[in-house]
């Protein structure tokens, strides 16, 4: 149970909440306060270039004084937050509608992986990287015949004596063809059992023998890739935490990466139609009442189920704050992508013909986005481990159900 904040806490917090508000009010351009679209986020790297000199000002800005990553260590270059005033800052941030100064994975699910199982050497030539920009982050951790299970990964690395030499693919790598780094799971011991086998290496997209093909999307957009590995040399510095060890690395990170997903929606870039708004202007009513009876209940069971991820949300923060490790990110990846699909479901539900749109003139962009989102939205409860692998997750690790 978490310890109630006392009354001096209280304070400080609120002296911080107002020292950011003034900081953000002084120092967030104006440009930099209205929804983000996709081609003006900023996700850094050696590629990587600004939508204009005021998200270069603001990504600055927030860099220099270490809230691109707010809760990590001042020595590697973050803001050293504690997680309530991390959250006031977000909240500031919402109240102004500030763009994110920056997006990726490396901010996201390596960082705080490396924090926890990376050497020093590790944290200070990475870290300080990712928060600073300098370099882009994709994951390699499906493969073609490795998705939901894997742990049956193929993607081998090979003992070399001074370096790894790796051979094999990744798949669903997202703008693999755009990033700087991947960070892998590999294959290192084949007579071992599935996870004991597998270690965490970090790999130069630049090395020779790195390849990527794109994939084209449902969405008809293409942000994944397939990256290929023919006999590329990954010195052993770039091991992270042991030797046919990395399954333990590979599963603290996934509750990042499950965490995040199950937030995904949150900072779209996309205009989403807001279901309690789009009922008032797509749907008939009598008597101030949704006339559909079964379109009304729809609504009030996602609103009802809204309000109860919002207060596990919550939940989750307050455990963290108080340094207990919870298991509500292993349930909410689950519960939100499929909160999200039910919403795009009950959203096209509501559009009626006005959901039939998929580019071109004649429905609003707010339509479009909508359509595209709920084809986004299947791939939700695939990505980062189907729901029905994450109903198996539940019952082994937070249910602690009997296992057949």
């Amino acid at each position: 149970m978490t310890a109630p904040i006392g009354s001096d806490m209280l304070d400080d917090l609120e002296q911080f909440r107002s020292e950011v508000r003034q900081w953000l009010e002084a120092n967030c351009p104006e440009s930099q306060r209205q929804p983000v679209v996709p081609e003006e986020q900023y996700w850094g790297g050696r590629r990587g270039t600004f939508a204009s000199e005021d998200a270069r000002i603001w990504f600055e800005r927030m860099r220099d004084k270490g809230w691109t990553a707010p809760e990590w260590p001042t020595e590697y270059g973050g803001g050293g937050l504690t997680p309530h005033q991390a959250r006031i800052l977000k909240e500031e941030m919402k109240a102004i509608r500030a763009r994110p100064p920056i997006y990726g994975l490396g901010l996201w699910m390596l960082g705080p992986a490396l924090l926890e199982y990376g050497s020093e050497e590790q944290k200070q030539q990475h870290i300080r990287a990712i928060v600073n920009g300098e370099l882009r982050w994709c994951q390699g951790y499906s493969e073609p015949g490795s998705g939901s299970d894997l742990a049956s990964l193929q993607c081998k690395a090979e003992d070399k004596g001074d370096h790894f030499l790796v051979n094999g693919s990744k798949i669903w790598t997202t703008k693999a063809d755009e990033c700087d780094w991947i960070f892998c799971l590999v294959r290192t011991d084949p007579a071992a059992k599935k996870q004991e086998g597998i270690s965490f290496l970090l790999i130069d997209m630049d090395d020779p023998g790195v390849s990527t093909t794109p994939i084209e999307l449902i969405s008809g957009e293409s942000e994944f890739c397939q990256t290929f590995f023919d006999n590329v040399k990954v010195p052993k510095e770039n091991l992270v935490h042991e030797l046919n060890k990395g399954w333990s690395v590979a599963k603290a990170l996934l509750v990042h990466e499950r965490k995040l997903m199950a937030e995904m929606g949150a900072d779209s870039p996309r205009e989403a139609l807001v279901p309690s708004v789009a009922a008032h202007e797509y749907l008939e009513f009598v008597d101030g009442r949704i006339a559909d009876a079964e379109m009304r209940s729809s609504l009030v069971e996602y609103d009802m189920l809204m309000h109860a991820i919002g207060l596990t949300h919550f939940r989750t923060f307050e455990e963290k704050a108080a340094g207990v490790r919870s298991a509500a990110p292993l349930v909410m990846k689950y519960v939100g992508t499929e909160a999200d699909q039910q919403k795009s479901e009950l959203l096209l539900a509501m559009l009626g013909s006005r959901g039939l749109g998929w580019e071109g003139e004649g429905f609003s962009k707010a339509e479009l986005d909508t359509v595209r989102l709920w084809a986004m939205s299947k791939a939700m409860t695939i990505a980062g481990g189907t729901s029905e692998v994450q109903l198996n997750v539940i019952a082994k690790n937070v249910l602690e159900l009997p296992q057949s």
